[in-house]
């Protein structure tokens, strides 16, 4: 019964698909995200339902969508320009087995995300894509939620409906998306067109924001907890009232401190000193050992290629008492661990070209929501929606790149659909822009009293 409820829902989606082909796009985002053949036990595994998908999404918009309003931006030029990057990197990887495994979903990734911009002709389709990404996370993030508050978290302890750790079932991953949605999930609340503006849009918006904030208490992350600091300094930016905010966000910071969980204030205390932490030393120790491996390989070792690191680390603990504290240091040695750091997944397995062209992406779309946000701050009332989504995609992305700092998701897909609708949010106002600056030339009628003119004659 657990897979038939699955199977319906996909086989609905599908049926409504076939009626309006932009589900299609929609129904593939939900399958990248969510995983539903890893929640099945039987039906949805033995079947390629997200080839199945992105065929069909890419066939309908091939042969039924309407292909004049399609731009293609910098950016997707740039996201193509890494792909063939990471292809030739797979090719003389250092692991070319593993690297081969990371490659069959990672150019599914950005391809689908060089495409995703071609489909977002319309506000209509924009808001759809987030509200489809915002929901699929929200079937993970609503669960942990409630496991949170019944007391089952914990760092790698909190059962987030599968067992595999992987996507945005991994802890710090989807602490890192939860607090990145909350700036598009209020955007929803205020300009969203797609549900009625009601009380129980606004109160589920609300409780999936303060479900989004328990993540990382849930998961235990540290990564959660800076995102959630940088989170209150970005809604400081666009606060009418500041200084209310201000008080208003310490009164809550004092009243929820006594009940959070012993295992998360213990883990948080930890980032004071990384030395006294084996997660966070081994982070550094990989640091160090990949910024040394790419000083002798500046173009990358492919995917996986930290399975051949060997480092070495202190980790140091306090003895005795606060007055008579002693340090005693313990030297550990670990090989094979993973970046924790997506910006030296770049470095390590893509080399300078391919960290240079990721940063670009990143970058450059903080720049492009900057300038929307400016543009069109002050505009009238068909156009009041325009600046606060930039803001929230702008915000989205910039705590996406500090949680990137501390886990390797340089090729989540989650976040490329993000940067798909910044793409196609940019490419939708230049072509609306461009349309209202048009003006058609036309040749002046002669007065009926003028004489014409014996030269034109």
């Amino acid at each position: 019964m657990h897979d038939l409820a699955f199977v319906g829902f996909l086989g609905m989606f599908f049926a409504l698909a076939f009626r309006r082909p932009f589900l299609f796009i929609l129904s593939y985002c939900y399958i990248d995200i969510v995983s539903p053949q890893r929640l099945t036990y039987l039906l949805l595994n033995s079947v390629p339902i997200s080839l199945i998908a992105v065929a069909l999404a890419v066939g309908s918009w091939a042969l039924i969508d309407d292909k004049k309003d399609s731009r293609v931006a910098p950016r997707q030029v740039v996201i193509v320009l890494l792909l063939a990057w990471c292809a030739i990197t797979t090719m003389r990887a250092d692991f070319p087995v593993e690297a081969l495994d990371k490659w069959d979903w990672v150019w599914k990734c950005l391809a689908f995300a060089a495409f995703l911009p071609l489909t977002l002709r319309t506000r209509l389709r924009i808001e759809a894509l987030l509200t489809f990404m915002i929901l699929s996370a929200a079937s993970i993030i609503i669960v942990g939620g409630i496991k949170t508050l019944a007391g089952g978290g914990g760092y790698g302890s909190l059962n987030l409906m599968v067992e595999n750790n992987s996507g945005l079932y991994e802890g710090s991953t989807i602490s890192t998306v939860a607090i990145a949605i909350i700036p598009a999930i209020l955007w929803l609340e205020k300009y969203g067109t797609i549900f009625p503006n009601d009380w129980k849009r606004k109160l589920f918006c609300y409780a999936l924001v303060f479900a989004c904030l328990l993540m990382p208490i849930g998961t235990s992350t540290r990564t959660g907890l800076l995102c959630i600091g940088l989170l209150g300094v970005l809604m400081l930016r666009d606060s009418k009232r500041k200084f209310l905010y201000l008080g208003v966000v310490a009164t809550l910071a004092l009243v929820a401190v006594p009940f959070l969980p012993k295992s998360f204030t213990d883990r948080m205390s930890t980032i004071k000193s990384y030395q006294q932490d084996e997660s966070a030393a081994t982070r550094v120790a990989v640091w160090k050992w990949t910024w040394e491996y790419v000083k002798q390989h500046p173009l990358g070792g492919g995917f996986e290629m930290y399975r051949q690191n060997q480092i070495r680390y202190d980790i140091v603990k306090a003895d005795g008492t606060a007055d008579n504290a002693k340090l005693d240091t313990t030297l550990t040695v670990d090989r094979a661990r993973a970046y924790h750091s997506a910006y030296f997944e770049m470095l390590g397995e893509q080399g300078w070209p391919g960290l240079i062209m990721w940063l670009f992406i990143s970058l450059s779309g903080l720049i492009r929501m900057e300038v929307i946000r400016q543009r069109y701050k002050k505009t009238g009332p068909d156009y009041a929606w325009v600046a606060p989504l930039a803001g929230a995609l702008q915000s989205g992305q910039l705590l996406y790149m500090l949680g990137a700092c501390f886990v390797a998701i340089a090729f989540q897909p989650f976040i490329f659909m993000l940067i798909g609708a910044q793409i196609g949010l940019d490419t939708y106002l230049k072509r609306r822009r461009a349309e209202e600056s048009f003006r058609p030339i036309k040749r002046a009628k002669p007065a009926a009293d003028t004489p014409p003119n014996p030269v034109l004659a």
